[in-house]
């Protein structure tokens, strides 16, 4: 199982990024559910927003309600991340990571993760 995540960059306060997670082309992707994670410098590595396998249901953590959403494209194999009216306190490594049965807001929970992408908010 490989996840790539991608669409990281430097951006101003207030400003938008779409990340990016694919999976690879031999993967049954729609039978995996995916979350969003993130980890500053020097911090534990914290849940943002996790979608089960049929995109119906999403979860997002309180920090990044109503400024972030999470949506997959089962037959693209992708999920993707908008974040808007991004804020200092988002500048972390983003991870995506996958689980064919768990769902939830601990990293222990997915069995597969992607190498991060960095997403750095500052003036």
């Amino acid at each position: 199982v490989q996840l790539q995540a991608s669409g990281g960059g430097l951006v101003h306060p207030g400003g938008s990024l779409r990340l990016s997670c694919a999976a690879a082309s031999d993967w049954n992707f729609s039978l995996y559910n995916i979350a969003w994670f993130r980890q500053a410098p020097g911090k534990e590595r914290d849940f943002v927003a996790s979608i089960n396998w049929r995109g119906g249901s999403t979860d997002y953590a309180d920090s990044v309600k109503g400024r972030f959403t999470i949506s997959r494209d089962n037959a693209k194999k992708m999920v993707w991340l908008q974040m808007n009216s991004l804020k200092p306190e988002d500048t972390a490594i983003y991870y995506c990571a996958a689980d064919p049965r768990r769902l939830g807001r601990i990293p222990a929970s997915y069995a597969y993760w992607g190498q991060g992408t960095l997403v750095t908010v500052s003036s």
